[in-house]
């Protein structure tokens, strides 16, 4: 579709910025698109308690409530939680959170 009008007559500079502009918002639509993807993949490699654990997680428990809502050990869930950071990609917990807002997770949708 279009996504710039030029009134005629019109410079030649403003045709290149025009389709320079066009380029860029594609690919920043296509680098968004590949993001999505590697992360749904990433996703798929989580195994149904990581992808509790990371529910809990991005909604801001601690490992100790989580530890108790799942009937586990703190230990367990510290152990799960890195296993999600890895497999995600996440360097922190506000990657995770980022991640999936992203993915349009909320706490009951993992």
């Amino acid at each position: 579709g279009a996504m710039d009008f030029l009134q005629k007559p019109f410079e030649d500079g403003e045709l290149l910025d025009a389709v320079s502009r066009g380029i860029e918002k594609h690919r920043r639509l296509r680098q968004e698109q590949k993001e999505m993807e590697t992360l749904r993949s990433r996703l798929e490699t989580l195994t149904p308690r990581e992808r509790e654990v990371f529910r809990f997680v991005v909604t801001g428990m601690l490992n100790k409530q989580v530890a108790f809502d799942l009937g586990t050990t703190e230990k367990t869930i510290k152990v799960h939680r890195g296993r999600v950071m890895e497999k995600m990609g996440a360097q922190s917990l506000a990657d995770l959170v980022r991640f999936a807002e992203k993915l349009g997770i909320r706490s009951s949708a993992v």
